[in-house]
């Protein structure tokens, strides 16, 4: 579809030869017999292959089990492949075991607006989870109960999780910047035992009181039977347990070994509309997928690693395989802009931070305000950095080679809460095109389809996977049939996962994501995703963010509105509404210049970063507000009193249908 996009970085071959991609490539060679031509080759025979490619995975990385597997997977089905039957496993178990290696080294860094700096040893992180293991046992957890937490991105929140994992029992997490109806539209759902909260937290230099809030929360639970406190503020409520006595236990660790498939913990859906789902995922199945991930992301124990996330996002989850490779994680907890946008820089700085991975939303940003931290800033110890939460354009794949240094490695990934992983991703042996990711991730059967189920190459299509992957869903919670799971990914293409974005499949390989496919453009037969648009859009100094819709009316022309936010002392007049469809004509299609433009204050975004297309078409083609959004669920709900007010504008002047 597009000719080869610019490359902007290209590793030696002393580069290359140095990654655990290529060792994992030797050893197939020497214990498997296996050579392959090119990484194309070797990603073909990955999804092929799958007996394989997943036992040498779990070769290669030593993943324990103190009961051999049966087969490596019974049924190559979707939904419904069973693997590693007759393992027993346990997660924290498979994180925790560089406490015996390296004992004194650094785990944890934690920086914290509420609490401040600290870190923490391989063997205070060990002897901290078996303590909070310990008192759990005693307050009755056992396996399959479920423990919760609304808890900041703090090491409180990891030692809780493994310490859950340990016993058995099933985690899940919230962000305490989630309003109380988000928390227990999630939490009623999976009937929790244990309730792990902070009662404050600083963001952008004010406390934040949650009192009142957890006391809507814990009311609206009744199966709790113990809360536990970690207190930010000096009020300690009655019937609440002090989270630093759980840390006093001297208690060995105990590791329960459970099947393969054992949940681990429970995800959830953005929530953007009615419930959110809740998604199970299994000790074995996120086991082996981080440990592929590392190979993606070329981690090991030297690495001090960094992804910018809040609690409320699978990126939290996600930074454990980090972890579980020894590296030293680094968790940040605040304001990314306070007291300015380089706050967080210099915590990569500071920290020696090896790979740095934030959202995309986070360096654009950062690039729209000018920021040039490279330059200011001691980045030596950077060697990559990671992008995800919606695609990074070629403009911001340009700012870091620019801005922030001219020979990291830049690996943006794109996958999802669904499996707790990426289907497309970065290769360390691989060149860096702008606005393009590497690859395809071994063991991942990505595909664009049509359609009519044709696969696609050098064109956009849906995102699909045809071959089934350990970290897949266990199941969603309360879904006994199947039903609700089946609708989500697999009544497009029967018994093929279809993930909901627009990718490309570049001839070389490489992937293009662009946008979710439930928001499509069709301008006179002409379909697209958003991705092109918003590049296009802020690419110009004049647009901080914009969000697009094309509303699809029955007898009617589509009507496109483009929603943009515009940079300090600029106002939406004809000058720049002629630049911005300049823009769209030159770049993607003079198709593709909207019906009207509207300047807004900020782009509804999930908790996650994801711009709420969707929800605002929804609106627009005539919802009711209160039914097409959770509110709750969003990073900033005040921004869709706007669309709301734009909605009932359309239908005072006769343009919408209810």
């Amino acid at each position: 579809m597009n000719d080869p996009r610019p490359v902007l970085w290209t590793p030696t071959e002393q580069q290359a030869q140095a990654t655990r991609m290529a060792a994992f490539i030797r050893w197939l060679k020497t214990e498997r017999g296996l050579e392959f031509s090119d990484y194309n080759a070797l990603w073909d025979w990955s999804v092929t292959d799958l007996d394989g490619f997943w036992s040498a995975i779990w070769a290669f990385f030593d993943l324990r089990s103190s009961a051999p597997a049966t087969a490596v997977i019974d049924g190559r089905i979707m939904p419904g492949a069973h693997w590693f039957p007759g393992a027993q496993v346990n997660f924290a178990s498979q994180i925790l075991r560089q406490a015996a290696y390296t004992p004194h080294q650094t785990a944890l860094i934690m920086q914290s607006e509420t609490f401040g700096e600290s870190q923490l040893t391989w063997q205070e992180l060990s002897s901290q989870v078996a303590s909070v293991a310990s008192r759990l046992r005693t307050m009755g957890v056992v396996q399959g109960d479920r423990v919760v937490a609304i808890l900041p991105n703090t090491e409180a929140a990891l030692i809780a999780c493994l310490a859950t994992a340990s016993i058995g029992a099933i985690w899940s997490l919230c962000s305490p910047d989630m309003g109380h109806v988000a928390i227990l539209d999630r939490f009623r759902q999976i009937e929790p035992k244990v309730l792990i909260a902070q009662d404050g937290y600083v963001h952008a230099g004010r406390m934040i009181d949650r009192r009142d809030v957890l006391a809507e929360i814990t009311g609206g639970l009744p199966t709790l039977e113990h809360q536990i406190l970690i207190p930010a503020l000096n009020d300690v409520p009655d019937g609440w347990i002090l989270w630093r006595d759980l840390l006093q236990d001297q208690a060995e660790a105990e590791f329960a070994q459970v099947p393969f498939d054992h949940p681990l913990w429970v995800v959830y859906s953005s929530g953007t509309t009615g419930n959110p789902k809740p998604i199970l995922h299994g000790h074995g199945g996120i086991m082996l997928e981080s440990a592929k991930q590392s190979l993606h992301q070329d981690l090991d124990s030297k690495d001090r690693f960094c992804w910018l996330t809040s609690s409320g996002w699978i990126m939290w989850n996600a930074q454990l395989g980090a972890l579980g490779q020894g590296a030293t994680l680094a968790l940040f907890d605040g304001a990314p802009n306070y007291p300015d946008m380089q706050t967080v820089w210099r915590f990569v700085s500071d920290h020696a931070i090896s790979y740095f991975g934030a959202g995309a939303a986070f360096i654009t940003s950062c690039m729209k305000a000018g920021l040039r931290p490279g330059e200011t800033l001691d980045l030596s110890a950077l060697r990559a950095i990671g992008a995800t939460g919606s695609p990074l354009t070629a403009d911001g794949y340009e700012w870091v080679y620019s801005a922030v240094k001219s020979d990291v490695w830049l690996a943006p990934i794109s996958g999802g809460t669904d499996l707790c992983g990426a289907f497309v991703g970065g290769n360390p042996m691989l060149p860096v095109r702008a606005g393009e990711m590497q690859c395809r991730f071994l063991g991942n059967a990505v595909r664009a389809f049509d359609e009519a189920g044709n696969e696609l190459i050098g064109e956009v299509g849906e995102l699909v996977c045809t071959e089934p992957l350990p970290s897949m869903p266990l199941c969603f919670w309360g879904d006994p049939d199947g039903s609700r799971l089946h609708g989500s990914y697999f009544d497009t293409y029967p018994g093929i996962w279809r993930h909901g974005d627009w990718i490309e499949i570049t001839p070389e390989g490489g992937a293009v994501i662009y946008g979710r496919s439930d928001a499509t453009i069709n301008r006179k037969g002409l379909r697209m995703g958003s991705a092109e648009i918003y590049q296009a859009v802020e690419g110009l100094d004049e647009v901080m963010d914009s969000l697009v819709v094309d509303l699809e009316f029955l007898g009617r022309d589509s009507f496109m509105p483009l929603f943009v936010v515009l940079a300090d002392g600029q106002t939406l007049d004809q000058a720049v509404q002629d630049r911005i469809n300049a823009a769209i004509r030159s770049s993607v299609s003079a198709r593709f210049v909207p019906n009207e433009i509207v300047q807004i204050d900020e782009v509804p975004r999930t908790i996650s970063g994801k711009k709420l297309e969707v929800p605002v078409k929804k609106l627009l083609l005539g919802g009711e507000p209160e039914k097409v959004v959770n509110r709750d669920s969003m990073a900033n709900p005040n921004s869709f009193d706007t669309f709301v007010k734009y909605a009932r504008s359309r239908e005072g002047r006769g343009e919408l249908e209810r």
